[in-house]
């Protein structure tokens, strides 16, 4: 015992909370190495000192628990290598996206016309979709669009069905997401005929109707004046909202760049 540090000043030593310490003792990151059976307190060694400072790293750099404890079990060689290659590729595509969002910021802020949205109504036609559902934020949405399209593309390929039209994502709320509130999404691919599934994976039908329309130029990141200007047509011409609006990707973003990708926003109303 007599080379045990109490919790609290282990946390001072390696500048890591009280709090965080129990958490990591919770998910088996770093256990203490006594626990006082009749007070539950935990104490730790010194040389736990480096495990500590390896964790507070890399949550500094934002790897993401789960992958921590990977880090750590291996311990270090070329295993431990490729994982930090693989988040460093991470970080660099997320820096990348910053840059292009504060450069998308400054037009903005500068009253550039990087607004030039023709709005028109359009009847849309009840549509048979295989469709899967989840529930996200802004910062999710991408990995959780990417997620439902492997999801459905995978079923539709083992029933040897091909998609009747293009990816459509539909946002089943009036308020567009945020990077604070999570809302239910829909991915969906037109299918020909309607589609018998369950699970995951299952058959549903976009309703017709009438929609706001307009099409969207350039990354995905940089939609919102898209939404913006069909949601003021709409007030501005007398209309309401009917319900959630729907994302039609025209293009393939594998195959164009990301300049001259094309999304249609569709808003239904009435």
């Amino acid at each position: 015992m007599d080379d045990l540090l109490p919790i609290g000043r282990f946390a001072k030593a390696t500048r890591l909370s009280v709090k965080a310490l129990r958490h990591y003792d919770e998910l088996g990151l770093l256990r203490p190495a006594y626990v006082d059976p009749s007070s539950g307190y935990r104490y730790y060694r010194p040389a736990q000192a480096n495990q500590a400072e390896a964790i507070r790293i890399l949550r500094s750099v934002e790897l993401p628990l789960e992958e921590i404890g990977a880090v750590l079990a291996d311990g270090g060689g070329d295993r431990v290598a490729e994982r930090l290659r693989r988040h460093r590729e991470r970080l660099e595509a997320r820096l990348d996206e910053h840059r292009r969002m504060l450069a998308f910021l400054q037009r903005l802020l500068d009253k550039e016309d990087i607004m030039p949205y023709e709005v028109t109504v359009k009847e849309l036609p009840a549509q048979p979709v295989a469709a899967t559902r989840t529930t996200t934020d802004l910062r999710g949405v991408a990995t959780a669009i990417s997620d439902g399209v492997h999801a459905v593309l995978g079923e539709l390929g083992r029933r040897g069905i091909e998609p009747a039209g293009p990816l459509q994502v539909v946002y089943h709320a009036t308020e567009v997401l945020d990077t604070d509130t999570a809302a239910p999404i829909e991915i969906c691919f037109p299918v020909a005929a309607p589609f018998q599934g369950s699970g995951e994976v299952y058959g549903t039908e976009l309703a017709g109707g009438p929609a706001a329309v307009t099409v969207h130029r350039g990354p995905y990141a940089e939609i919102g004046p898209a939404y913006h200007t069909v949601s003021g047509w709409v007030a501005d011409h007398g209309h309401e909202l009917a319900g959630g609006p729907r994302e039609v990707y025209l293009n393939d973003p594998s195959q164009v760049a990301e300049a001259d990708l094309l999304t249609e926003v569709q808003w239904p109303i009435r």
